[in-house]
């Protein structure tokens, strides 16, 4: 049966990233939640989106350049003043909101317009520490990154996110040592998704929000829609 992740939380009714939204999310429920990370100056594993601060902070600048503290002094609540004085998390308080839940854990690392060194190993570290193996995938734009997370040996599943259709991704994916394809809905297929289903690769759809593309992929028997509104994927699939 086809999961419901929650993009960034519930993100349609929460702010994006945040402990209320992957809290709402579990309320709503969604099988697991789909989140971004990046490292702060003091090498600090911190979920948020954007490399810069300005879109759902009120901080500025970028995420690299300010330690955990700096960060933790910072609304995160993107504008709703139901959330005023909302924190950017940490990956290890997410892990601690969802360790009793069951719930599957889409890690997204934010790598592609800044090359954080060391962001794959630490975060594999997080994953050990908190006994989160089971639950956990990892996925990235930087397909780099997923191939230096296969030769560091690790065997959590791994996707290759991609917006623009790409050309027998069942083969790619295969390449880079990935278990699972993630791709745009406009870019999933049915041909694709039978695919790699043959080729035993899992397909997890992004951002799936509208109701005929959740029926429509619900009907190609994705492994996983990643929606803002997964209270509303949630009725659909029962």
């Amino acid at each position: 049966m086809t999961e419901v992740w929650a993009h960034r939380g519930a993100s349609g009714y929460a702010p994006e990233n945040t402990l209320p939204a992957f809290e709402l999310a579990l309320e709503q429920g969604a099988d697991g939640f789909e989140l971004d990370v990046q490292l702060t100056r003091d090498d600090e594993v911190v979920v948020i989106h954007d490399e810069t601060l300005e879109r759902t902070t009120d901080g500025h600048g970028w995420v690299a350049d300010h330690s955990l503290d700096d960060l933790k002094k910072l609304d995160a609540s993107y504008g709703n003043a139901k959330y005023a004085g909302t924190q950017i998390p940490t990956l290890a308080e997410v892990f601690d909101l969802v360790r009793d839940s069951g719930a599957r854990v889409n890690i997204e690392l934010k790598n592609s317009e800044i090359r954080y060194k060391g962001l794959e190993e630490r975060v594999l570290a997080l994953v050990e520490s908190h006994q989160m193996a089971s639950r956990v995938v990892l996925s990235s734009f930087n397909h780099y990154s997923l191939r230096h997370l296969f030769g560091l040996g690790t065997t959590l599943p791994l996707g290759a996110l991609y917006a623009d259709p790409l050309w027998k991704p069942w083969q790619y994916a295969g390449r880079l040592g990935a278990t699972a394809v993630h791709p745009s809905v406009s870019a999933t297929r049915r041909k694709i998704v039978e695919k790699c289903h043959e080729h035993g690769l899992s397909v997890h759809v992004w951002t799936v929000n509208e109701p005929a593309d959740l029926k429509r992929l619900l009907g190609l028997s994705v492994d996983a829609v990643i929606t803002d509104y997964p209270n509303v994927a949630r009725a659909l699939i029962g």
